[in-house]
């Protein structure tokens, strides 16, 4: 008998297990980067442009990084693996900006004190993240 396949593997999907938790902290991520960004650009654009558009940004990696997460399969694989990888330098590039050069940032992104406003999930999402992609990678013992 043979083990059924999925789009990553077999026996191997990115949305279950413990992929499912990344899905659903990534989803929540993407919708708490992109409230914020939309409503501090509409309300005090002028106040923290970059600080606002550095979360917006922060918000389209996340849900790109959701979609290839629930999407599954090698190539959905490797771009959420690019894009984490590119969320872990843009958590440590800005968040030792912010430290460096708080003036630089009146108000806080996603990601300043890499990502202390948030518990510092944003630094350790991507890493859970990479970890767990790499892990899909590897064929699945049957």
């Amino acid at each position: 008998m043979t083990e059924p396949t999925t789009p990553a593997g077999p026996g191997f999907n990115l949305g279950e297990g413990p992929g499912r938790l990344l899905v659903w902290l990534y989803g929540v991520f993407t919708v708490a980067a992109a409230s914020r960004s939309v409503v501090q650009m509409i309300l005090d654009f002028g106040r923290a442009p970059l600080a606002y558009v550095l979360s917006a940004i922060a918000a389209v990696v996340y849900a790109f990084i959701t979609y290839s997460l629930v999407r599954g399969g090698p190539t959905a694989r490797r771009a959420a693996l690019v894009c984490c990888a590119a969320e872990l330098a843009g958590v440590l590039v800005v968040g030792t900006w912010t430290l460096a050069e708080p003036s630089a940032f009146p108000d806080a992104t996603v990601w300043s004190d890499y990502g202390m406003g948030y518990l510092f999930i944003p630094v350790i999402l991507p890493v859970t993240a990479m970890v767990w992609l790499r892990r899909a990678a590897q064929p699945q013992a049957g």
